[in-house]
């Protein structure tokens, strides 16, 4: 059982440079060509002045927020993606420097058809280099004992 004293746990502040090429390569990997992801002419044209990131574009964030996890007592393989929550404040565009920590925001222990499991969530929240919030991304894992 994760203990509820993690509660509050937080990572590190780490930060990311966005280049237009990554957002290129994430766009193809989810089969999105929206052309405010790749074609300059188009994205300086739009209100955004530039390329954007699709909406889904932080959770390249989540690899690094997940150290949060990082010397609790779980076992990953019976690890589950339970639910994924994004909340959009601005645009990340091309050659922002985002900067994120992921904390800790709630551990509950849920009975279910198998028996008891954990249930941890946590909160990423990002900022562009202006400070502004870009986003925040909230994550439950579920725990299988």
């Amino acid at each position: 059982m994760v203990d509820k004293s993690v509660i509050g746990k937080t990572t590190p502040t780490c930060k990311m440079d966005v280049e237009k090429g990554h957002i290129r390569r994430f766009a193809q990997a989810i089969g999105d060509d929206n052309p405010l992801y790749y074609d300059e002419e188009y994205a300086k044209k739009s209100r955004y002045g530039g390329i954007i990131a699709p909406p889904t574009f932080p959770t390249v964030f989540g690899f690094e927020g997940e150290r949060v996890l990082s010397g609790l007592d779980i076992n990953y393989a019976r690890l589950l993606h339970g639910e994924q929550e994004y909340e959009y404040l601005k645009p990340i565009m091309a050659g922002d420097t985002i900067r994120f920590s992921t904390k800790i925001t709630d551990v509950d222990v849920k009975e279910g058809k198998g028996g008891a499991m954990d249930i941890i969530k946590t909160e990423m929240a990002g900022y562009n280099q202006h400070d502004e919030k870009v986003f925040v991304a909230r994550s439950t894992v579920v725990i299988r004992r």
